[in-house]
C-alpha cells in the first residue's frame, strides 16, 4: 500500500491529475483514493485542493495511477474536499 502513496495520477485521456495522498479503507478493502490535485484539472473542480476518487474509477496502478476521466463527473456529495461546481 505504501508503494502507491506519492504516485502521479493521470486521466485515461493523458491529462495530469495530481498525486496519490492516501487510500481510504473500509472493512479491509480499498474504497477510494485521496488525490492531491494539480495540473490543468484544478480549474474543473473549483479550487479544491484534493478529491476522493472511488476505487472503481481506477483503471491501472503501476509506475503511475490511471483513472477514468468520468470520475470527475461523479463527485462524492459527502466529501468536504470536492467541490460540486463543475
Amino acid at each position: 500500500m505504501s508503494d502507491v502513496i506519492g504516485l502521479k495520477v493521470f486521466t485515461d485521456s493523458g491529462d495530469f491529475f495530481g498525486q496519490v495522498e492516501e487510500a481510504n479503507l473500509h472493512e479491509n478493502r480499498i474504497e477510494g483514493w485521496r488525490i492531491k490535485v494539480g495540473g490543468s484539472v484544478t480549474s474543473l473542480i473549483g479550487g479544491a485542493r484534493g478529491v476522493i476518487i472511488p476505487h472503481q474509477f481506477v483503471k491501472a496502478i503501476s509506475d503511475v495511477f490511471i483513472i477514468n476521466k468520468a470520475a470527475l463527473l461523479n463527485p462524492d456529495p459527502e466529501s468536504d474536499e470536492l467541490s460540486s461546481d463543475m
